[in-house]
Parts: C-alpha cells; sequence; structure tokens
C-alpha cells in the first residue's frame, strides 16, 4: 500500500513539474518576442538617424564645395584684374622710360649745339682781346710787358713810404715788447729759481743696507711692489743708484707715510703683501698722532689757549701740504707771526690775530680729501669748532671774499699778502701740477663701485681700486674707459694717462 501510494506521489509530482516547465517556457518566448520588437524600433530608429546624418552631410559637403568653387572664381577674377592692371603699369613705365630717353637725346643735342656756341665765342673773344691790345700798344708806344713793369715800379714807389712806416713802427714794437719780457723771464728766474726743488718736493729717499733688498721689495713677479704701489698710492722707483730707492708722489703726506712704511719694512726684514698691509695701518695710525701732537705743540708755542683737537690735527697735517711750492705749515706760521706783531703794533689784540693766522688756511689741509675751495672748507670747520667771527672773517677775507671787519682780520690778510709775495716762496708750475693730479683722482673717485683712487707716476698713471662684489671683470674694462673718457674732456694735460683698474677679491677666515 505504501509502495502505491509512493508512485503516484511520483507521477502526480511529474506532472506538476512538466506544467510548471510549460508555463516557463511561454514566459521566456514572451519575453524574447517583446527584445525581439524592441530591437526592431532601436534598429528603425538608427536607419533614420543615419540617414539623416547622411543628408545634413551632404549638404554641408555642397555648402562647402559651392563656398570654395566662389571663393576661387574671385580669386581667379582679382588676379586677371591683378594681372591686366601690371600690364598696364609696365606699359606706362616703359612709354615713361622711352620719353625720359628722347628727352635725354635732345638734351644732349642741345649740349653739344652750346658747346660748339661757346668754342666759337671763346674763339672770337680771344681775337678780338688781341686786337684791343694791339690798339692800346700802338698807342701807348709799348708793349704790355713793358706797360706791367711801369704800373709796378709806380705802385712800389708810393708803396715805399708805407711800407717803411709799419716796419719801423712793428720794429719799435718788438723791441719794447721784446725788452720787457726778457726783464721778466730774468726777475722770474732770479727770484724763483730752484734747481733741487722738483727732487725735494715730490720724491723721497729711502736708504738701503744692501742693494740685494731691491730684489725682495720687489717680490716674486713684482707682487711686492705691486702691493705697495696700489696700497699707498705712490710711486715707487727702483733704479741702479747704489743702496737706496726713490718714493715718488704729490701728495706730500701720502708720501710720508710711504717712506715711513718702506723704513719698517726693511728694518722688519718680512717683505710680503698680508706684512706691508700691518705695517701701512700702524704706520697711519702713528702718523695721525703725530701731527696732532705736532699741532699742540704749535698752539703751545704761539700762546694760544685750547683749541679743538681736531683743529690741532689739521694744524700738523698742514706741515705735508704745498701752496704753489710753499709748504703750508710754514706759510701759516710766518702769516701767525707777522700778524700777531702788525695787529699789537695797531693795538689789537695779538692772540687773536695769531689764532686767524694760523687757522685762515686751515682748509687746505682737507682739499686733497673733500670736494669745494680752502676757503669754504676752512670757514665751515670754524664754524663746526665756535671759532671767533674775527677768525672766520679773517678765512673769508685774505681771498677778498669779504669785507675786513677787524684790525687783527687786516693783519692776517697783510701777513698773507706778505708771506705769499716773497720771491722764491712759491711756483704755481707746482699747484697746477697738483691740481690737475687731484682733479684725475677725483674724477676716477665718483665713479659707482671705486674703493680708492691714486694718480702716480707723476700724473701719467691713475690706479683704481674697485670693489670685486660691485664691479665684475667687464665692466672693469667699461669703468676704465668712462674713466679715460671723463679725463679727455675735463683735464688739460700732456701725453697720455694710463687708467689702470685693479679687481681683488679676497676670502678670509679665521681658525678658533
Amino acid at each position: 500500500m505504501a509502495t502505491i501510494s509512493g508512485v503516484i506521489g511520483f507521477f502526480i509530482s511529474k506532472k506538476l513539474t512538466y506544467a510548471n516547465f510549460d508555463i516557463h517556457v511561454d514566459h521566456a518566448k514572451a519575453k524574447a518576442k517583446a527584445i525581439e520588437k524592441e530591437a526592431e524600433l532601436i534598429l528603425q530608429r538608427a536607419n533614420t538617424k543615419s540617414h539623416s546624418l547622411e543628408v545634413k552631410a551632404q549638404q554641408a559637403y555642397d555648402s562647402a564645395s559651392d563656398k570654395a568653387k566662389k571663393d576661387l572664381s574671385e580669386r581667379e577674377t582679382d588676379l586677371r584684374k591683378k594681372e591686366r592692371h601690371f600690364n598696364e603699369h609696365q606699359e606706362e613705365e616703359h612709354e615713361k622710360v622711352q620719353r625720359e630717353l628722347n628727352a635725354l637725346k635732345n638734351q644732349q643735342i642741345s649740349l653739344q649745339r652750346h658747346e660748339k656756341t661757346l668754342e666759337k665765342s671763346k674763339d672770337e673773344y680771344i681775337q678780338r682781346r688781341q686786337e684791343a691790345i694791339k690798339v692800346v700798344e700802338g698807342a701807348a708806344g709799348m708793349t704790355r710787358e713793358e706797360a706791367k713793369e711801369v704800373l709796378l715800379s709806380q705802385v712800389e714807389e708810393k708803396s715805399r713810404a708805407d711800407i717803411a712806416h709799419i716796419v719801423r713802427k712793428y720794429e719799435n714794437l718788438a723791441k719794447k715788447e721784446g725788452e720787457a719780457k726778457a726783464n721778466f723771464i730774468i726777475a722770474q728766474a732770479t727770484s724763483r729759481f730752484a734747481g733741487e726743488f722738483a727732487a725735494e718736493r715730490l720724491v723721497s729717499k729711502v736708504t738701503l743696507s744692501d742693494d740685494e733688498l731691491k730684489g725682495r721689495i720687489i717680490g716674486k713677479e713684482g707682487r711686492n711692489i705691486k702691493a705697495l704701489e696700489a696700497l699707498m698710492g705712490v710711486d715707487i722707483i727702483i733704479d741702479d743708484t747704489p743702496n737706496a730707492i726713490l718714493v715718488s708722489s704729490f701728495n706730500l703726506y701720502r708720501r710720508a707715510i710711504a717712506t715711513r712704511t718702506l723704513e719698517l719694512l726693511i728694518e722688519d726684514g718680512r717683505i710680503q703683501p698680508a706684512r706691508i698691509e700691518e705695517i701701512y695701518n700702524k704706520v697711519c695710525e702713528d702718523f695721525d698722532a703725530s701731527i696732532l701732537k705736532e699741532g699742540e705743540d704749535l698752539i703751545f708755542e704761539m700762546g694760544i689757549k685750547a683749541m679743538h683737537p681736531e683743529l690741532m690735527k689739521l694744524l700738523g697735517r698742514l706741515r705735508y701740504r704745498a701752496s704753489y711750492g710753499q709748504n703750508a705749515l710754514a706759510h701759516t706760521l710766518e702769516v701767525a707771526n707777522l700778524a700777531g706783531i702788525m695787529a699789537s703794533e695797531m693795538g689789537g689784540d695779538a692772540k687773536l690775530a695769531k689764532r686767524a693766522g694760523l687757522l685762515h688756511d686751515i682748509g687746505k689741509a682737507l682739499t686733497h680729501e673733500q670736494e669745494g675751495s680752502h676757503v669754504d672748507l676752512g670757514a665751515e670747520l670754524c664754524r663746526r669748532y665756535n671759532e671767533d667771527p674775527v677768525v672766520i672773517n679773517a678765512v673769508y677775507a685774505h681771498h677778498g671774499l669779504q669785507e675786513i671787519e677787524s684790525i687783527e682780520c687786516a693783519a692776517v690778510c697783510t701777513a698773507d699778502a706778505l708771506s705769499a709775495a716773497r720771491p722764491g716762496a712759491r711756483r704755481e708750475v707746482l699747484e697746477s701740477f697738483v691740481k690737475r693730479v687731484s682733479e684725475i683722482e677725483d674724477i676716477a673717485s665718483e665713479k659707482t663701485g671705486v674703493k680708492q683712487a691714486y694718480a702716480i707716476n707723476a700724473g701719467r698713471e691713475v690706479r683704481v681700486m674697485v670693489n670685486a662684489t660691485l664691479v665684475t671683470d667687464d665692466e672693469a674694462i667699461l669703468l676704465a674707459r668712462e674713466i679715460a673718457e671723463d679725463i679727455e674732456n675735463r683735464v688739460q694735460y700732456p701725453g697720455e694717462i694710463k687708467v689702470n683698474v685693479i679687481r681683488e677679491s679676497r676670502a678670509i677666515v679665521f681658525a678658533k
């Protein structure tokens, strides 16, 4: 019974399974038909869109083709017009050239005719002139050459008296001027001659114990002497003079420092760039202290009350300054002493006159370093350090820039004139030379990037030290050319001046 029930159940379940399968098949067929219809719709839409695109593309192609044909046609028409205009212009130019050629031919023919006419006229003129000369010669009874000689002799006789008068006049004038010039030259020579002037004023001698020291001063490949000249701004002359070298510079102060530096280096024996710089700096400090001491001694000797240390220092520095060949400090002492004596005799203040005499040229101590006249620089210094108005008046008045306002000022002006007028006291040649060399240094110093500028070799060379961080090698060449052009335009000088621009960079590190 159970077996039968199982068999019946099996068949029933199988039947149900087949029934469900048929249902799924029907559903699948329905979906497939739906998908097929949808695919047909999509295909129809794609075909429609494709046809639309083909139509648009065809229309665009036709439009572009029409436009291109139209442009081509217009360009062909424009080209034909240009070709026609060119041909017309060419024909016009050809006709114009032909007309000009014809005109030139006509002018040439006309010129040939004029030449023939001129030749004919010239021949006629010569013939008539010869005839006229023959008529004149016949009337005068002499030839043309004879008439010329007679005329010249008459003119010579009439002019001889005038010529003699003119010659006599200028002979007398030349004698007078020659006499005056000769007297002037003799007076100048007798009152201003000084045989050893140049060597005394422009050159210092450094004595050597052995000529072998010259080689050490020069150094390997000239290293030491180059360092000395560049640092001190002087010209060191090493020649065949036994046991001696010369230091040349127009600046007395700079030359004195260089001379002392060389003497200390020779005593020390260690001559090398680093030692040179060390000794040079030490000498500069010593000189600053010594000129201050010298100024203090002058004030004490003259019996003048206290003065500002800066003014005393500048007074001491006047020893290394010359004016027209006259030592500035010697001139200052002369003026101070004379002014004191004259002021005392005239009832003025002798000490105030001496003070004004000492300070009347104080600005000359700064003219090598600052721009402006020594009068303006001196007056500014006196105002800055509260000097008496009489002193300031003397500074201005001794060059006629102010009226004399006191006895003391009058004494200073008179003393200054007496000191300068003493025969042999001054030489204008040196002053003009110093001024020219100072101008050369000023021109170089005013350029951007220049640290120091020294005129050496008697003003025939200017050595310019530049800042290596501001000036490149290429700019150094341009700077040298600019300085040379400015010197040519602004300074009068004989011969030529060498402009030497030196660019040096150093790296300094301390080991600790």
